[in-house]
């Protein structure tokens, strides 16, 4: 970590990443919420709370699962 007195204010920021690296970090943040997603699922159903699993799928909808009889499952629309 720099001390304050040797940040020059005017000087060199980070670089703005690219349209393209700015999409890849959205689709990967995309997909590490799906995946936290789908293990929260999960584990609720493991822990028999099908009805709070449940109200999480539709919450988040975008994550593409949803519970059946108490299994995590992919929605096909």
């Amino acid at each position: 970590m720099k001390r304050i007195s040797d940040i020059n204010p005017l000087g060199e920021e980070r670089p703005n990443p690219s349209e393209e690296e700015r999409e890849k970090l959205r689709g990967e943040r995309l997909q590490r919420e799906i995946d936290e997603g789908y293990q929260k699922l999960v584990e609720l159903c493991n822990l028999g709370e099908y009805d709070m699993a449940k109200q999480l799928a539709n919450r988040n909808s975008n994550w593409g699962y949803e519970i059946v009889d108490g299994i995590v499952m992919e929605r096909i629309d």
